[in-house]
């Protein structure tokens, strides 16, 4: 097992890796915060797949726990949705001593951050992520929320984790659509600050679809190791921590322009990541030598993409209803080498969309419009 502690001013948290770590570590991080109820939030998916498996997990406290179940995907992450949460909390009694245990993937994990910061003006949550994706990236940094039909995650809060505990056994059931979503996670912290980390998961193709579990917690952790170190310099996203958005402004407008139903968030992230680097060597900051390497790293990962008719005033609109924006140009992430990445404030569309135009030339067979 691994250990990777984020220290921030309020406080650190520990977020720890390993197989078969669940029935042994949850119970170690719920009862220095929980009183009396549990409420555990998951996915129908999920419930179905593993039910009452955090609630044998905690049994050993004498805890109440009960469960509020989600209908899974991403379409679901909606303010309706998030009123089941606090429905349930209603329902149940619970006060500010009561604990969310988040028990799913990103969209889990986000709506039950949102939910802890919302309730009673803010009770404590642990994350225990289900996916490669949440486990990497959405269940470490705080940043929770849900979506609006125009712009992703545009509503939400900051609320940090008491704990993440990510059980790498529940990795094992994830479809290999999921798993290679993930990938795209920790090639993009390789991508923006830790060149290393890519020559790693280069050096250890092999075993990106095997049950390696000493490979998986060197991975995970030195993928969340970038993330945490970007997280303590940078809580709010006032400056440094956008580096981690590397991929996610074209990613978040494929996702809103395919109404969250076509392609997975990972997927979507690791054409935005393609594009970005193509930018970054079109407008003279990313040597062709090392976009050539980046492609080589994304395109066997890659699945095409048909997007709907987009036109330029289209395109604007919605990356302008991106939260990466300020005064009509956007913070764009991109590189100078891979493993550097650099914040270009005051980027426009207009800027964009011609570049845009010549990677869709460029790579017909990862993203087209239909």
């Amino acid at each position: 097992m691994k250990t990777l502690q984020v220290r921030l001013p309020q406080g650190a948290y520990t977020i720890h890796m390993g197989a078969n770590i669940l029935d042994r570590l949850l119970p170690q991080v719920i009862t220095p915060v929980a009183r009396e109820l549990v409420l555990v939030v998951t996915n129908d998916t999920l419930d179905s797949l593993y039910p009452g498996r955090v609630a044998r997990a905690l049994a050993p406290t004498g805890l109440r726990v009960e469960t509020c179940v989600l209908p899974d995907g991403e379409r679901y992450k909606t303010l309706e949705t998030l009123g089941r949460i606090f429905d349930r909390l209603m329902a149940l009694g619970a006060n500010r001593q009561t604990v969310l245990v988040a028990f799913g993937g990103g969209v889990v994990g986000d709506m039950t951050g949102f939910a802890a910061a919302s309730f009673m003006r803010g009770i404590p949550f642990v994350q225990v992520p289900t996916t490669l994706l949440a486990g990497v990236d959405s269940s470490i940094g705080g940043k929770t929320g849900v979506n609006h039909p125009l712009g992703k995650n545009a509503i939400g809060a900051f609320k940090q984790p008491a704990a993440v505990v990510l059980d790498l056994e529940l990795l094992a059931t994830l479809p290999q659509r999921e798993l290679r979503a993930g990938l795209f996670e920790l090639i993009k912290h390789g991508l923006i600050q830790d060149a290393p980390l890519l020559d790693f998961l280069a050096a250890n193709a092999g075993k990106l679809n095997s049950q390696d579990w000493a490979f998986w917690e060197e991975a995970l952790c030195r993928s969340c190791a970038v993330k945490a170190r970007v997280v303590e310099q940078d809580e709010k996203e006032e400056h440094i921590r956008a580096i981690l958005n590397f991929g996610h402004s074209l990613g978040h407008l494929i996702e809103t322009h395919t109404h969250y139903e076509t392609y997975l968030h990972g997927e979507a992230v690791g054409v935005g990541m393609l594009f970005a680097g193509y930018l970054s060597t079109q407008w003279g900051h990313l040597p062709p030598g090392e976009f050539d390497r980046l492609c080589d790293l994304l395109l066997p990962l890659l699945m095409p993409m048909a997007l709907p008719p987009l036109d330029e005033a289209t395109f604007s609109a919605l990356l302008l209803h991106d939260k990466k924006t300020a005064q009509g140009g956007l913070k764009y992430i991109l590189l100078e080498h891979l493993g550097q990445a650099f914040i270009r404030p005051n980027t426009t569309p207009a800027e964009i969309w011609p570049v845009f135009q010549q990677f869709l030339a460029r790579f017909p067979q990862v993203c087209h419009l239909s």
